[in-house]
């Protein structure tokens, strides 16, 4: 049976810093060149740069805020899916086997074109609608209200 070698600890008992330099050596975060992101423009350079590339530097641009409109979009195969819970609601009246929907009551500013429509729909204040769905409603026998652009 082989003898196991023993641990460089157990040699370096009695001396003072156990082989790691002066006193304060193998303790606290100087041991591996700081904590975090400390060295990362010196000499953790090149682990930064492995790790993300993009890290130091501006990329890309954001647009300003107010410059942006947030377009509420809804495809017309949903309102014709949800035109009974609509009428209960409020958002929607029916007449005979017509039913009318008011768009700017709802928040909805766009309409388009995927879906089944499988009902009569008159589309009340819309603020724009693709050509596909206009073309869906318009074949049941629908309409659609537009207001004119100022």
């Amino acid at each position: 049976m082989q003898k196991r070698k023993s641990k460089k600890i157990h040699k370096m008992r009695g001396r003072r810093a156990a082989g790691y330099g002066f006193s304060a050596g193998h303790r606290a975060s100087g041991q591996r060149g700081g904590k975090g992101m400390a060295g990362s423009r010196k000499h953790h350079y090149i682990k930064v740069m492995q790790e993300n590339p993009r890290y130091f530097g501006k990329w890309g641009f954001r647009r300003p805020q107010k410059l942006i409109d947030d377009v509420v979009a809804i495809n017309i195969g949903d309102i014709d899916e949800a035109l009974e819970r609509l009428v209960e609601r409020g958002g929607a009246t029916k007449k005979g086997r017509k039913y009318t929907v008011d768009l700017s009551v709802l928040g909805i500013d766009k309409i388009l074109g995927s879906g089944k429509v499988t009902q009569k729909i008159d589309l009340v204040g819309v603020k724009s609608i693709s050509a596909r769905a206009r073309e869906k409603v318009l074949e049941k026998g629908g309409s659609v209200d537009i207001p004119e652009d100022k």
